[in-house]
């Protein structure tokens, strides 16, 4: 490809054209960063980014963050305003040959004095094999490399990459910031909607800010619907309904095998644990508004019934079953119902981990000790030959004991006198913690006289 070619490509990427079918989040790009909105803490006074650029010192950087925070935009500003030149591939549709190929470019144009930024969107879809490829580029300063990625990239980015480079973290705008935009866009003649004189309701605006959800793309994609479909219907507003209706296929940001996945389910469980009916339910209809698989959100709550309920509230395990087993009964979207008196059940039960934290020490115990014998006195003694070893003599029948409690050893000899299971004093396990009490007074008495039977 020739010098005349690159240079082409490379302005094509830092001019906005005005075209009939381009979108216009892609017109309104930004063409320099002082037109940039949002992400003061980078681009701030004596801020990271603002810094590189007014010493033209760029370094391979990630950018992370949700769609729409402009991530693809201030790789392009960024490359510019060093003075670099630059270059892209979607890890989507590309591999190590379009990389082997960038790298041979950059080897021209460092002859020339010239620096190479290449931009990989979704960094986070190259496998190891892909990014492995990459690592010696940038190592050796061939390459600047700039990652855009919404994933989180301690998982998805390998670690000697990601050793070499700065991530930055980018977040939603804020809904003043979006509202910007959209003035902006609507005022705009020669790359926006000004042409159309239109205005934005107040209504309108605020169903706009809460469709964005931050995403200045959506909103601006959103807007250039609504503003269509108040041009067909001779009108110089464009109102909520407009808005409604251009952004009825949105979907909440929510990806069933990224990050967010686990941010919401995270959220999910704590707000159950913290006994926050409302933010529970409300993270429960966020998965369910967005698609997630509802027996995954009734298999967290069986879990949770067990391990954080426990027997401060026993039913809790009963009524997560049920919301199970009614989801496979009834489906969706009905099944919502009986999620939703689950969630509002476990959230407002009694909280008690003692069971699973009893679970975890007498696993540590089983693990690191290995297969203690069973003691004779409580084996199995089916046949003569084992009773004549010894199984099962001495072995104290409790019911034949007041209380039906005996003192007589159960753990192996090696770990008597190991407690696990401290119950606490909330709901019904006050009362097992009470029960507990007694059997070991009990036990203690029996110990001190051994013949006395109920």
């Amino acid at each position: 490809m020739t010098r005349r070619k690159e240079a082409a490509q490379e302005e094509s990427l830092f001019r906005a054209q005005v075209s009939a079918g381009q979108p216009l989040a892609d017109r309104m790009r930004p063409r320099t960063l002082d037109e940039v909105v949002g992400q003061q803490h980078l681009l701030g006074p004596g801020k990271l980014l603002s810094r590189m650029v007014a010493a033209r010192t760029l370094h391979s950087i990630i950018l992370w963050g949700p769609p729409g925070t402009g991530k693809t935009t201030l790789a392009i500003l960024l490359a510019r305003q060093s003075g670099a030149v630059f270059r892209s591939i979607a890890a989507v549709s590309s591999g190590v040959a379009e990389l082997r190929e960038i790298a041979e470019f950059a080897r021209r144009e460092a002859t020339l004095g010239r620096r190479t930024v290449l931009f990989i969107d979704e960094i986070h879809r190259w496998n190891r094999a892909q990014q492995d490829a990459c690592l010696p580029h940038v190592e050796s300063g061939l390459l600047t490399l700039i990652g855009a990625t919404t994933e989180n990239p301690s998982f998805e980015v390998i670690a000697p990459l990601l050793s070499r480079m700065q991530v930055l973290v980018l977040k939603p705008l804020a809904p003043e910031e979006i509202a910007a935009l959209i003035g902006r866009a609507l005022s705009d003649r020669e790359r926006g909607l000004g042409a159309l004189e239109l205005r934005c309701i107040d209504d309108a605006l605020s169903e706009l800010l809460a469709l964005a959800a931050g995403d200045a793309r959506r909103a601006l994609n959103t807007l250039e619907i609504a503003a269509e479909l108040a041009r067909q219907e001779h009108s110089g507003e464009i109102t909520s309904e407009h808005v409604r209706e251009a952004g009825q296929q949105k979907m909440l940001l929510y990806d069933r095998s990224g990050e967010e996945h686990y941010n919401v389910i995270s959220a999910f469980i704590k707000s159950m644990r913290g006994s926050d009916v409302d933010a529970a339910l409300y993270w429960m209809m966020r998965m369910v508004e967005a698609g997630e698989e509802p027996l995954f959100i009734a298999r967290r709550m069986v879990i949770f019934a067990a391990e954080d309920i426990g027997n401060a509230d026993p039913r809790a395990l009963q009524v997560a079953i049920a919301v199970k087993d009614a989801l496979e009964f009834v489906g969706m979207p009905e099944g919502a119902i009986p999620l939703a008196q689950g969630v509002t059940y476990l959230a407002g039960a009694p909280k008690s981990n003692a069971s699973y934290r009893a679970m975890l020490a007498a696993g540590e115990d089983a693990r690191k000790r290995g297969a203690l014998p069973v003691p004779m006195h409580i084996r199995n003694a089916p046949t003569p030959l084992m009773r004549g070893l010894g199984y099962g003599k001495g072995y104290l029948y409790p019911h034949n004991y007041k209380g039906a409690i005996v003192e007589q050893d159960y753990l192996p000899e090696e770990l008597r006198g190991r407690s696990y299971y401290e119950p606490s004093e909330r709901g019904y396990e006050a009362r097992i913690r009470e029960y507990l009490a007694r059997v070991k007074a009990r036990r203690d008495a029996h110990r001190r006289d051994p013949e006395k039977k109920e």
